[in-house]
């Protein structure tokens, strides 16, 4: 099954859970659960760990859905661009592992939101992921925080963004993209 499928169940499973159980709060921790398919898996017979990524996406589907911020941004045209994104590895996911994607808002900034994505089994943390996306307008440019947060309402809550984040994001940007961004080799 690709990710495309994947991802249209997850959303049609987060609303169904949200007319069920009612929406997530901003700060909740989403989880899904999921199963390491052949599509997968690379030659080593675990999961790729280009994959992780694409089923972290999943993880905040879901978020988005349940929390009903995907319906806001919607209904305005907003949506999210993932700028930097980093994964740790502890474990392997083995072929047919059933394992849950653990997803919460870990903060933002003046120009960021901060996610945290976890594969999970057990109870135990086998990879985590931490994600700094912008919000976008279709109609063009940056959505302004206090935008976001005027239609959303702000979530209490929600932590200050760890110092070591930070660092993370600025030491890993890249040039504006109207800014020249030379291939350069030293």
């Amino acid at each position: 099954m690709n990710v495309i499928w994947r991802t249209l169940l997850v959303m049609l499973s987060a609303r169904r859970r949200v007319r069920r159980e009612g929406r997530l709060g901003p700060t909740g921790i989403s989880r899904i659960r999921l199963t390491t398919l052949p599509t997968d898996i690379d030659l080593l017979m675990h999961m790729n760990n280009g994959r992780y990524l694409s089923l972290f996406d999943l993880g905040r589907w879901d978020l988005l859905v349940r929390t009903g911020l995907w319906d806001v941004m919607k209904e305005r045209g907003w949506y999210a661009v993932v700028s930097s994104e980093t994964v740790t590895f502890r474990k392997s996911l083995e072929l047919w592992q059933r394992f849950d994607i653990e997803s919460r808002m870990v903060g933002h900034d003046d120009k960021a939101v901060y996610l945290e994505h976890r594969a999970v089994v057990g109870g135990e943390v086998y990879a985590r992921v931490i994600v700094r996306a912008r919000m976008m307008k279709r109609s063009g440019g940056t959505l302004a925080h206090d935008e976001l947060f005027a239609a959303v309402g702000y979530p209490d809550g929600i932590p200050e963004v760890e110092s070591w984040v930070h660092d993370w994001a600025a030491a890993s940007a890249l040039p504006p993209t109207r800014a020249e961004a030379p291939s350069v080799w030293n």
